[in-house]
């Protein structure tokens, strides 16, 4: 009998490899009709053409070829989900259509969501290019021609940005009149806040705001934004500083603002260190982070570590914002401790209502003659004599108008805090201040107001420095915080 044939397994070797070197060349086709569906737009002609993912599932991405590997995560697709879900009423709404060409500022899952909708020229900006869904630009510079897109959506990128204004004056510049912005964000629940991010879009206008809750329990403000026609824009923003009035934003502050010390206080020394424990700074009242600058003005300053470097550098809230710090202090005897002090910008002039030469006295405060000459901080501060008999050390000092200075200065895109020591010259800077518009560039003030009061030196006795009396002060803090100012007592 003859042994059975033998199988041969040669021809299901062959079926296989025939099987797996169709399927890879099918992979093959489909990645390629990924990366053409849609055509792509160029967004600057420096930058390369992008090439537009089309409606796909989550299987098929993860399946690309060369496809970064957050992109396939889970995390990576909720988010894309998510936004999907934010970006669809507003496809809906007609804010934007499947043609529109489409920035998002805050990922690439953004872009993605929208491709998925229908957006086929939806692309994301990030720090480096990451075909096909990102190019690369920054805060400062993004890779788009000024009015070329129909749609951005800046996601929380202004929350995350070292430098919100430059990002928002690059969302403003790429987009086209009538477009539209979108920006999700934790802070503006307050009206500071809001205001503050308002004003850093000067040319667009604000045109409806809702909260959305986020999957992990949290809530964000969505704003929506419209760039206005440039003639509109150029009416709407004129909001010149010598017309200006205090906002709502600020007059809110105010309800929640330590009340003012209405009785004078026998011992004025001691009071101040008792009410530094109560004020309530506006950083521990509202979100400060929309803001294109962060300055501090110090009227008076005398010595650097008189109240810049004892008090504010070490005390005020900043929000980790970096401040910018401008001394102004007519008394020589302070100016060579400003000379290594950095970040600080000396005024070696006396803050008066216009530009001129006065003749100021230099006097000790009564009591503090030692102490001063201990410190090396010099024998007083200079004050104008107004025509009265001089008692003390006299010098012709240069006096600037401060109200225009400060106006020249900042804006009202930038966070302004004021620390006001100027011997008695308050009842003149404060009313000028306001004649001008330049106090609503202020957002913080910290006033120490001048009066014959009692003096630690002679128990019963009245200073005779100053003419002006407790009242008067009281009324002049009074009157400030009427007019939405937030003004704390400094002693």
């Amino acid at each position: 009998m003859e042994p059975a044939a033998r199988k041969w397994h040669g021809k299901g070797l062959l079926t296989r490899a025939l099987l797996l070197g169709v399927a890879a060349l099918a992979l093959r086709l489909l990645y390629g009709a990924f990366l053409t569906v849609g055509g792509g737009w160029a967004p600057d002609p420096a930058v390369p053409s992008t090439a537009v993912v089309g409606r796909r599932t989550h299987a098929q991405a993860a399946a690309a070829a060369g496809t970064p590997e957050a992109w396939r995560s889970h995390e990576w697709r909720q988010a894309v989900e998510f936004h999907a879900g934010v970006l669809g009423r507003h496809l809906a709404d007609g804010l934007l259509a499947s043609s529109s060409r489409a920035v998002c500022l805050g990922g690439a899952q953004q872009a993605l969501a929208l491709r998925e909708l229908g957006v086929a020229g939806a692309v994301a900006v990030a720090r480096r290019r990451s075909p096909p869904l990102a190019v690369a630009g920054d805060d400062r510079r993004l890779p788009f021609e000024s009015s070329s897109v129909d749609f951005v959506f800046a996601g929380r990128a202004l929350d995350s940005s070292k430098r919100p204004a430059d990002l928002a004056g690059e969302a403003a510049r790429i987009l086209r009149p009538e477009g539209h912005l979108v920006v999700l964000t934790s802070s503006a629940a307050d009206a500071y806040s809001l205001r503050s991010l308002q004003a850093l879009f000067p040319a667009l206008r604000l045109r409806r705001s809702r909260e959305i809750n986020c999957p992990d329990a949290s809530t964000l403000r969505e704003l929506v934004f419209q760039k206005l026609q440039p003639t509109m824009a150029s009416t709407s923003t004129d909001n010149s500083a010598s017309n200006c009035t205090i906002g709502d934003h600020k007059i809110q502050l105010l309800t929640r603002a330590e009340l003012l010390i209405e009785e004078e206080p026998l011992k004025p020394w001691l009071t101040l260190k008792r009410n530094i424990q109560n004020i309530k700074y506006l950083p521990d009242l509202a979100d400060i982070s929309f803001k294109r600058r962060y300055v501090y003005v110090d009227l008076g300053s005398r010595s650097y570590g008189s109240s810049i470097g004892s008090w504010f550098r070490k005390q005020y809230p900043k929000q980790n914002h970096t401040f910018e710090v401008f001394a102004i202090e007519a008394d020589p005897t302070f100016h060579p401790d400003y000379a290594t002090r950095k970040g600080v910008t000396l005024l070696p002039y006396a803050a008066w209502v216009k530009n001129d030469t006065l003749s100021f006295e230099i006097n000790g405060d009564p009591g503090k003659e030692d102490e001063a000459k201990a410190s090396g901080r010099g024998m007083g501060r200079i004050r104008p004599t107004a025509g009265k008999k001089m008692s003390g050390k006299v010098r012709s000092v240069q006096a600037f108008d401060f109200a225009e200075w400060l106006k020249q200065t900042v804006s009202e895109q930038d966070y302004v805090v004021m620390k006001m020591d100027v011997e008695g010259t308050e009842f003149d800077l404060i009313p000028r201040l306001f004649d001008t518009g330049a106090i609503c560039l202020v957002d913080e003030v910290f006033l120490e107001c001048h009066y014959n009061r009692w003096q630690r030196c002679c128990p019963g006795e009245r200073s005779p420095k100053y003419q002006n009396t407790y009242e008067e002060c009281l009324e002049l803090f009074s009157s400030l915080r009427e007019s939405g100012v937030l003004v704390h007592q400094w002693f």
